[in-house]
């Protein structure tokens, strides 16, 4: 077998030794070559060549959530092609690791890569749906490039948190679970449209879903990790079926506690819910639209500011190692 494994240095979670360990345990098992990353979209550059050589059985991503994402939209530039791309490996690297925990890989890197090599020798492998993003045709944001996320999407509030993590994170400050409550209290006390949104939701046939503060667009559940807690917006989501969305139409101060209440204790039958909470459940594509423009994030990364985006739930796009 011949894999390339993408090394995202930055990894937090990861010191150099460790890794170094990691690459002589997966040379052992196969023709390996490794490759340090040394831009952002650096990933995504290896992991396309990869898919165009026709010569690499197998792509590993080592590093957090966003490493991962770079070379899954690397994987998949052509399109899906579950039979003829390289699979995908996850040794998670990062702060939280939704996608490789998602998928039952352990949190720890050396315990993930054992993992990952008896699943080899078995023939461990699932075949996963994933979440397209795309320009809405019609609108100022008809001409944005399509993108590719494994676990989440989100337009409104927590895109904001999302962004003022990764401005916290360019100031050296360290990605701590602590650094993101602090900027979701932040981003509540900014919120200007947390009485009532400008997202409206549109679905081909059915009644339009409007005024939502927040959308929260989930691939799998749970949606993400505060520590070794999991924390679930839409329980039924799943890599075997379409993608899930969480609306919330109201961010009051009683609301908020009641829907952070309601996270932290969360579970695989029972995410938030109430008057001002709306769940839509396997959709293979739906619209999002917003009267102003809204921070817009992917598995994590902030992507900017989007009026109108269109998400299409793929099945059956990449086979991955577990």
């Amino acid at each position: 077998m011949r894999a390339l494994l993408v090394v995202n240095p930055a990894a937090t979670t990861t010191s150099a030794r460790t890794r170094d360990v990691l690459i002589h345990a997966l040379a052992s098992e196969m023709k390996l070559d490794a490759i340090t990353t040394e831009y952002r979209g650096h990933a995504r550059d290896l992991a396309r060549q990869a898919a165009d050589s026709g010569e690499i059985d197998l792509v590993v991503a080592l590093g957090g959530d966003g490493t991962v994402n770079e070379v899954v939209n690397g994987l998949l530039h052509r399109g899906p092609d579950p039979e003829n791309l390289p699979r995908l490996a996850v040794v998670p690297g990062g702060s939280t690791n939704v996608f490789a925990r998602a998928l039952g890989l352990p949190n720890d890197a050396v315990e993930a890569t054992g993992a990952i090599l008896d699943a080899l020798r078995d023939g461990g492998e699932r075949t996963v749906g994933l979440g397209l993003a795309s320009g809405t045709p019609g609108t100022d944001d008809a001409a944005a490039p399509e993108r590719w996320f494994t676990f989440n999407a989100g337009l409104g509030f927590d895109a904001g948190v999302v962004g003022r993590v990764e401005q916290q994170r360019e100031r050296g400050k360290k990605s701590t679970h602590a650094l993101y409550v602090r900027q979701v209290v932040r981003q509540f006390l900014g919120e200007p449209n947390r009485r009532r949104g400008a997202i409206t939701v549109e679905r081909p046939g059915e009644d339009p879903v409007a005024d939502l503060v927040v959308a929260i667009v989930s691939n799998t559940s749970p949606w993400t990790y505060l520590g070794s807690r999991a924390m679930y917006t839409s329980p039924q989501a799943s890599f075997d079926t379409g993608l899930d969305v969480l609306g919330l139409s109201r961010l009051s101060s009683a609301s908020v506690a009641r829907y952070a209440t309601q996270l932290l204790t969360s579970s695989p039958e029972r995410g938030p819910h109430g008057r001002h909470a709306v769940s839509l459940h396997d959709l293979s594509r739906f619209t999002l639209h917003s009267k102003v423009p809204l921070p817009l994030q992917m598995d994590g990364d902030h992507l900017g500011l989007r009026t109108s985006v269109t998400f299409t739930g793929v099945r059956r796009a990449l086979r991955v190692i577990v």
